[in-house]
């Protein structure tokens, strides 16, 4: 049995609602960074990417809140957004300076790997306008008091943004609990973002004091390692990533030192090469164990936003009232279909989902 049982729908006008920086992402497709000539123009951002899962393919209710800089691609970034139909009543407008000196929209360019060359990201987004964002530049009471709000999703990709991002996050999970709002965290470390702010040590500091404000913490391996301090026994000793054996243990530590948790959650991934991954997740609460179906050499197409997709086909599966292990089976079936297409959002439908839980082959559908 599961204790997350998030508010009525009837109660709130939103039901999933995320915080955290939304960048434009330049895809050169086939092509590397280095080489191509023309980029696809996607959004994406790792807390973005939840939200948007939850309204696109899963229909709920969903909004932002980020800053995005007043200018044409801050408007190109709008667009994008108002097509995966995400609310943006709660993104603060910067103005612009002219040049992107004080305030710009923050650009990642993502290379899709192929057999033994991994996939590769490089980011542009020092001075971003999310990255500005303090405490105090949103009426979070508003927002979980007034509107209602189911859940709330942030992460530790926003929280290693800036100086200011975590007090943010701090704010915002402290009112929604005020209001009975359900939140979770994903870790999502990043080295890129902590390596000139502290690396590591910085990274475990900021989110063990994000932690006990949180219900449902969701991350990967190197997620709970390096950003939360803890280690997968057995992992080191050949231990397969699919054996959940490790992550229980784990798991197991991480909840003792944070009795607040009422879920925590783990994709289990070993990526055999940039186009072959083993894939998995276990999920944590009500004090039992419950394991997604694994999927051994999984063919992938574009893996970045597959984390984000297991998030959200998770959080819809405790929305929609599902049983602790269809939550989890719904968010692994959904992060694999989300690494079969292009972009950093899924583009699979809620049929769909259903289909690959229920073991449906790849047989063309007339």
């Amino acid at each position: 049995m599961s204790n997350i049982t998030p508010k009525s729908a009837a109660s709130c006008k939103y039901d999933i609602v995320s915080l955290g920086e939304i960048m434009l992402r330049l895809d050169p497709g086939d092509i590397r960074i280095r080489t191509t000539r023309n980029f696809r123009v996607w959004e994406g951002g790792g807390e973005y990417n939840v939200a948007r899962g939850l309204r696109r393919c899963f229909g709920q209710r969903a909004a932002v809140v980020t800053a995005i800089a007043d200018n044409e691609v801050g408007h190109l970034l709008e667009d994008l957004i108002l097509q995966g139909g995400v609310d943006m009543g709660y993104v603060e407008w910067m103005p612009f300076d002219g040049i992107g000196r004080d305030v710009r929209v923050g650009l990642n360019f993502t290379e899709r790997g192929y057999g033994v060359r991994a996939a590769l990201g490089c980011s542009d987004r020092a001075t971003s306008a999310a990255s500005q964002l303090k405490a105090g530049d949103i009426d979070w009471e508003k927002l979980f008091g007034s509107d209602g709000v189911r859940w709330f999703h942030t992460g530790g990709i926003y929280a290693a943004l800036s100086e200011t991002t975590s007090d943010v996050i701090i704010e915002a999970l402290e009112c929604a609990k005020k209001y009975g709002t359900f939140t979770s965290f994903d870790l999502n470390f990043r080295p890129s973002l902590w390596k000139n702010a502290g690396g590591t040590e910085k990274a475990k500091r900021v989110n063990r004091k994000i932690a006990p404000l949180v219900d449902v913490m969701i991350g990967n391996e190197e997620d709970f390692t390096a950003a939360f301090g803890y280690e997968v026994p057995g992992v080191d000793q050949g231990l397969s990533k699919l054996d959940p054996q490790g992550f229980k243990a784990m798991i197991s530590e991480v909840v003792r030192d944070f009795p607040n948790f009422k879920g925590v959650a783990t994709t289990l991934r070993n990526a055999k090469t940039a186009s072959t991954n083993d894939w998995g997740a276990i999920l944590w609460t009500g004090g039992e164990f419950h394991e997604a179906v694994a999927r051994p050499d999984l063919e992938i197409y574009d893996r970045v936003g597959g984390g984000d997709s297991f998030a959200s086909g998770l959080i819809y599966g405790f929305l929609a009232g599902k049983t602790p292990a269809e939550a989890v089976n719904y968010g692994a079936a959904h992060g694999a279909l989300a690494m079969t297409t292009p972009g950093d959002t899924t583009m699979a439908t809620l049929g769909e989902v259903e289909k690959v839980m229920k073991g449906g082959g790849a047989r063309v559908a007339r």
